[in-house]
């Protein structure tokens, strides 16, 4: 008999946290899905014995000090598509078959693998000095002074990083910059 995969719901959406739930029951059977309403509730009933935690990039922000450890077991929900995530993401716009495809791949891989870039050897140390002042909300002028470059090379480091990540939002970058640990929750304004 197959073991029970433990899975944590972290999310203070209940609309979201009875779907994910049904579309796990329905299909990853056998699964055992528990729901926190907030992580403190998590840390007051919860504990280290799941799986996987689902949550919002929100929750997985404010409590990176947690999750970030634990990045292979986390799936962080996000309103967009981010392509090189150097995490477990899943697009709360997707299609049921979508959603279904990603549990599958991240399932697949299990919790001892994830894929992320090498180290981010495709960023220079100049790209990620960039991206760390772009997430914390510098603008292209404060970057080019902040770094002594021109503000035609903060535009072509900016095009680049996001050529080479996919990511073109400053939501994706930021979620990207704290999962490989280029900055910290306390760096930014939440």
């Amino acid at each position: 008999m197959q073991r029970a995969r433990q899975i944590a719901i972290i999310l203070p959406d209940i609309l979201h946290s009875i779907g994910l739930h049904s579309l796990l029951s329905d299909y990853f059977y056998p699964v055992e899905v528990s729901y926190f309403p907030s992580f403190e509730q998590f840390l007051i009933e919860g504990n280290d014995q799941f799986e996987y935690y689902i949550t919002d990039a929100d929750q997985f922000v404010l409590n990176s000090e947690f999750f970030l450890p634990r990045k292979g077991k986390t799936i962080i929900l996000v309103r967009e598509n981010i392509t090189n995530p150097g995490g477990h993401y899943i697009n709360i716009h997707s299609t049921q078959e979508t959603l279904l495809s990603t549990f599958r791949q991240i399932f697949a891989v299990g919790t001892s693998h994830i894929h992320t870039p090498d180290n981010n050897k495709d960023l220079s140390q100049r790209e990620k000095d960039v991206l760390q002042l772009i997430v914390k909300g510098s603008t292209n002028k404060e970057i080019a002074d902040k770094l002594s470059i021109s503000l035609n090379t903060v535009l072509t480091h900016r095009k680049n990083i996001t050529g080479k990540l996919g990511i073109k939002t400053i939501s994706g970058l930021t979620y990207y910059a704290i999962m490989n640990g280029f900055i910290s929750a306390d760096d930014i304004d939440i």
